[in-house]
């Protein structure tokens, strides 16, 4: 009896050990957060892992509006994060992506094509990330995701824009204003390796959105990706600003994800 009990503790505490740093909670599923490079990370686990470890990549907002995520943990996906504030999507954010990919699919064992996530300004790296990294990828979720940088923060057209993040991402990206009238790293530049490889996008959108205008945003997107032949899927929520992000019952978004999983 000893030593079964000796046997099952070890085993608990090699599956409590399956990440390192500090665990936490979150909505009931183990929370684990670590450093990489000096960078935050974080790992939500679920109670029993699905067959072949398909996860949920989340870009920004960490924990914000996580229907979702939860949904999916109760189906066994895991949910991962890895900081890459005030980046924009530049390429030292997708290098610093690139990085944790490498660790969660080769140490970890992670599926090769995690779904990603990303609202509001978390479409920049999604995207750009997406593009360098097509294969990799299962499919797209935006939420009233940032596809051009001069809508937001540059405010160059309807929507409001933000001065000071504007200059900090200028800087990030090494532009002038000139430049960046003329830049062809945003989210809805360069879709085609997406449409290649089929890759499945989903937006969730307010129509009534001042921060990141639909029209200078997810209906470029959309536009573009239907002409290069790719799949797309916009849900329009009415008379609805940036906020709330999500939708209330995340099923279609559940539904969509999984069935992208298994093309």
């Amino acid at each position: 009896m000893r030593l079964w009990l000796i046997f099952l503790a070890a085993a608990c505490s090699a599956q409590a050990e399956e990440f390192p740093g500090k665990q936490g909670d979150f909505h009931g599923f183990t929370l684990f957060n670590f450093q990489r490079d000096g960078v935050a990370c974080k790992i939500v686990a679920p109670k029993k892992a699905a067959a072949g470890k398909p996860w949920i990549w989340r870009a920004r907002f960490w924990g914000h509006q996580p229907q979702l995520d939860l949904a999916l943990l109760q189906l066994g996906w895991h949910v991962a994060y890895c900081e890459v504030g005030n980046l924009f999507g530049s390429p030292k954010a997708v290098a610093r992506w690139d990085g944790f990919y490498k660790y969660l699919t080769t140490t970890h064992g992670f599926h090769s094509r995690p779904a990603l996530e990303g609202m509001s300004r978390g479409g920049l790296i999604i995207y750009n990330w997406a593009k360098t990294n097509p294969a990799k990828v299962g499919c797209i979720y935006g939420d009233a995701p940032v596809c051009d940088i001069k809508s937001w923060p540059g405010g160059k057209g309807e929507g409001k824009g933000h001065g000071p993040t504007w200059k900090r991402c200028l800087a990030t990206y090494g532009l002038t204003e000139k430049e960046a009238s003329a830049f062809a790293g945003n989210p809805v530049d360069g879709l085609a390796p997406l449409a290649k490889a089929g890759v499945p996008l989903i937006h969730v959108v307010g129509d009534a959105d001042p921060v990141v205008p639909v029209a200078e945003n997810t209906a470029i997107l959309e536009s573009r990706y239907q002409k290069l032949g790719g799949q797309i899927k916009v849900i329009h929520k009415p008379g609805v600003g940036h906020h709330p992000h999500s939708l209330k019952d995340p099923a279609p978004l559940v539904k969509f994800i999984l069935n992208a999983h298994v093309r």
